[in-house]
């Protein structure tokens, strides 16, 4: 399935980096944040990323999973750049956060996302590529 670009963001700087989705269809199937062993970020078991500069795929057990257009405008270097270094980071990482919310918010309260149990998710580590 492909998730549109806008229900997406990208964030670089914390290790591993993180991807924030928003309405994802596959949103029930992660866990928890608040799940994880002493309140440590839970582990998503069954789920593989492939980051590229021209997409980003989350696959999960069964149909889960979806395709995220990373390059939306391919004219602007410096969202090439950006999606670059956060591809660095997560095969640095080998991973990265998947969160996952019921819709993208206008504004992001980081507080509340990890504080609250709306969100679900947690690192989703490299598929191994042949």
């Amino acid at each position: 399935m492909l998730l549109p670009p806008e229900n997406a963001r990208f964030v670089t700087g914390p290790v591993p980096p993180l991807l924030l989705l928003g309405a994802a269809p596959f949103h029930a199937a992660l866990p928890v944040l608040a799940d994880g062993p002493d309140g440590k970020m839970p582990i998503c078991a069954g789920w593989t990323l492939v980051p590229s500069l021209i997409m980003c795929v989350v696959d999960g057990p069964g149909e889960a999973g979806c395709v995220i257009p990373t390059l939306t405008s391919p004219g602007d270097p410096e969202e090439a750049a950006y999606i670059d270094a956060w591809c660095a980071e997560a095969a640095e990482a080998g991973g990265a956060v998947v969160v996952s919310l019921d819709a993208m918010p206008e504004q992001v309260d980081w507080a509340e996302v990890f504080g609250g149990d709306a969100a679900r998710g947690g690192f989703v580590a490299l598929a191994a590529l042949a």
